[in-house]
This record gives structure tokens, C-alpha cells and sequence, in this order.
């Protein structure tokens, strides 16, 4: 039950995020209602389809995708008020990558794969919806280059595993999770924590 309440505030909230990306580029009505549904469930629906996990999340629970749809129409009116808010929407985002990650991982242990398949079936969840919006929108994608992201997926993902490891109950290993994940999200963007980049002059490639 707590994780379909986060859920839904999560979908919500990437939603309206990827309709701000449509709005950016110019994008109709239909248009902001791909890149948002994109957004918000592009990544468990790259899972699903990647694990042979049917029927699709939103295929099974249209909700879901009615949803993302009336969000991304609902951010073309309140696109200013959303923005003032940006903090609001940062911790959100935050929030939800770590329930996306959770979701995924649980797939992966339903059907009963290695848990490093079940690691990559939550960070798959957890920031594919990212790239897909990024990609639509023909922008580099965030998730590549900006504060600890995917990173914190796989951390989430394997923490959440461990501790189901130890014993403890689901209940228990969630709430963890969530806390420490979104604490380390938050963390990565107040302080800036990054990966090591790696960069290659044009010229040099050539040699």
C-alpha cells in the first residue's frame, strides 16, 4: 500500500516534470502527453519489456497512464506555478526515483532472477523514464552527466536487496531504503556529487 501511494505521487510528479521538457520545445497537447507518460512509467515499461514481464504495468492498470496523461495536460496551466516550486518537485524526484527502484527490484524477485538481474531490473525502472524524456526532447540525458543519479539507484537497489537478506521484513527494508536512498539524492545535489567524467579532445581521437 505505501509504495502504490508513493508511486502515484511519483508518476505524478515525473509527469508533470516531462511535460515541462514538452513545453520547452514547443511541443502540442499530444506531445506533452507522450514525453510525460514517458517520463513516468517509460522506465518500468522498459523493464517489463526487456524481462518478458507481461502484460505492461500500464497495460494492466490503465490508471496509471490516465494519470500521467491528465498531469501533463493539467502542467500547461499551472507551468509557472510548478516552476516556482522547483525545490518541491527536486525532493519528489528524489523520492521517486528510490520507489521506482524499489518496484523494479521486486519484479526481478518475483520472477525469481539473479539478484544482479534484479539490481539492473530497479536501476532500468528507476531512470529510464529520465532518458526517454531526455531523448524525445533531443537533450542530453541528466542522468548522465549532472549529481549522483543512477548511482543511487543501484545503491538503493542492492541495499534494498541486503537487508531483505538479513531478515528483516519487507515493510522494515522499505522504509530504509527510502530514507537512505533519498537522503543520499538529496545529499548529491546539495553537495554536487559526481561521478568521475571522462573526456576525450576531439583531435586526440584521432591519433
Amino acid at each position: 500500500m505505501l509504495l502504490t501511494v508513493l508511486y502515484i505521487i511519483g508518476i505524478t510528479a515525473e509527469a508533470m516534470t516531462g511535460a515541462l521538457s514538452a513545453g520547452r520545445r514547443n511541443m502540442d497537447w499530444f506531445g506533452v502527453m507522450l514525453v510525460a507518460s514517458a517520463t513516468a512509467i517509460g522506465g518500468g515499461t522498459v523493464r517489463d519489456i526487456l524481462l518478458g514481464h507481461y502484460p505492461l504495468g500500464w497495460v494492466k492498470h490503465p490508471e496509471f497512464l490516465a494519470i500521467t496523461c491528465f498531469a501533463g495536460i493539467l502542467t500547461t496551466g499551472l507551468a509557472k506555478w510548478i516552476i516556482k516550486f522547483k525545490g518541491v518537485f527536486l525532493r519528489l524526484d528524489a523520492l521517486g526515483l528510490v520507489v521506482f527502484t524499489i518496484i523494479g527490484t521486486n519484479v526481478g524477485l518475483g520472477m525469481g532472477l539473479h539478484p544482479f538481474i534484479c539490481v539492473v531490473s530497479g536501476l532500468v525502472t528507476g531512470v529510464f523514464g529520465g532518458l526517454l524524456r531526455d531523448l524525445i526532447c533531443r537533450q542530453t540525458p541528466l542522468v548522465l552527466h549532472q549529481e549522483l543519479y543512477a548511482s543511487i539507484s543501484v545503491v538503493a537497489a542492492c541495499l534494498y536487496l541486503a537487508l531483505l537478506e538479513y531478515g528483516l521484513s519487507t515493510l522494515s527494508t522499505t522504509v530504509i531504503t527510502l530514507v537512505v536512498g533519498y537522503t543520499l539524492r538529496m545529499a548529491a545535489l546539495r553537495f554536487k556529487w559526481r561521478l568521475p567524467s571522462f573526456q576525450l579532445d576531439s583531435e586526440e581521437a584521432l591519433h
